[in-house]
């Protein structure tokens, strides 16, 4: 199901002129704070009425301001997860769970009640009242809430960031699982890229109120015209792996892509299964051949494709390894000893551990 947005408005000094199209099953709005990320998302889910704009899930207008067509958030069928639970204090994880029925459309297939519970593993806390909740708890609860009522479309604004390291960590599986089987599509609200790199397969960079790149993750993670990624000290590529095989002797675990066979730190992950890593640009050691004796165990053969200044006064390298893109962040006088320029023929090497 496709999701399609433009939105023109102002609130303040603040003026908000961006659009996209997705079809993604989880589409991020990733930017800096108060480049209009909550307010596009306010306005899909139609709790601001925009200046001018048009929203529709496939064939069904939500919002077209030209057309005077604006449909009230109870008829948009659209769940929403707020930075915080907002949970009802007064009723137990069943019954808040339950309230998202009431929203649900008559003579409609509802969400299967046990099927929810088990996904977010909330069974054992179905008789509780949510001030006996963890901060990660609740925000499961309410993330089951929302999908009990049948949406259209799920979002979720900055989902974890009023949890600790700890919180985020437990809860990130569930989003994951949601993304896999619950069947509806997310738009998500980042500041936190590491986040959106886990769930997104669409990504929306928005910056000063407009979009400055939108597309498949792998590919907007990979321009280095994008200031809010590529100025980052974390910048770096995201590449698709599928774990081949374990060495248990050995501690690694071979992962396969387009990049060919790299080795990672042993995880229990099964056979097969599909793994994304964030490599970032300062993990990757460029040469002009190919060395020996090192502890780093993936050597790989690439191709120079740029060089880009970075605003720290070092220099992002630009690299192509089967197709897949890489970056290699080095100091202008790596550049000068290495010779490097566009076509050259190079080797990154890349240590076991930045494949975690």
């Amino acid at each position: 199901m496709s999701l399609s947005v433009a939105i023109e408005h102002k609130a303040g000094d603040f003026h908000l002129a961006a659009s996209f199209t997705t079809k993604g099953r989880v589409t991020s709005l990733f930017g800096p704070s108060g480049s209009g990320k909550t307010t596009m998302i306010d306005v899909i889910a139609g709790l601001t009425r925009p200046l001018k704009g048009r929203v529709a899930i496939g064939d069904l207008v939500l919002l077209d301001t030209d057309e005077g067509i604006c449909l009230p958030p109870y008829r948009r069928r659209i769940g929403y997860v707020f930075q915080e639970g907002r949970l009802f204090p007064h009723l137990s994880v069943r019954q808040n769970l339950l309230y998202g029925r009431f929203f649900a459309p008559k003579g409609e297939d509802l969400a299967n009640f046990a099927a929810v519970v088990e996904m977010l593993g909330i069974k054992h806390l179905l008789k509780r009242r949510p001030r006996l909740l963890s901060g990660g708890e609740k925000q499961r609860v309410a993330i089951g809430r929302a999908l009990l009522a049948n949406p259209r479309l799920l979002l979720m604004d900055e989902p974890l960031s009023a949890l600790d390291e700890a919180r985020r960590q437990e809860i990130l599986p569930f989003l994951s699982r949601i993304r896999d089987e619950a069947k509806v599509p997310i738009v998500h609200v980042s500041h936190d890229l590491s986040e959106v790199i886990a769930l997104a397969d669409h990504l929306v960079v928005l910056d000063g109120g407009r979009v400055a790149a939108e597309g498949p993750l792998a590919a907007v993670m990979a321009r280095p015209d994008v200031a809010a990624l590529a100025h980052r000290q974390d910048a770096g590529a995201v590449i698709e792996l599928t774990v081949a095989r374990h060495d248990a002797a050995a501690g690694i675990t071979l992962l396969e892509g387009a990049i060919g066979q790299v080795a990672a730190p042993l995880r229990p992950l099964p056979i097969g299964a599909r793994c994304r890593i964030w490599l970032h640009a300062r993990d990757v050691i460029l040469a002009r051949e190919a060395p020996v004796g090192l502890s780093a165990r993936n050597i790989l053969p690439v191709t120079v494709r740029g060089l880009v200044p970075h605003v720290d006064g070092s220099e992002d390298i630009l690299l192509d390894c089967r197709g897949q893109a890489l970056f290699a962040r080095v100091t202008p006088a790596a550049v000068a000893d290495l010779g490097l320029a566009p076509g050259q023929a190079i080797f990154a090497i890349i240590k076991s551990v930045a494949l975690a």
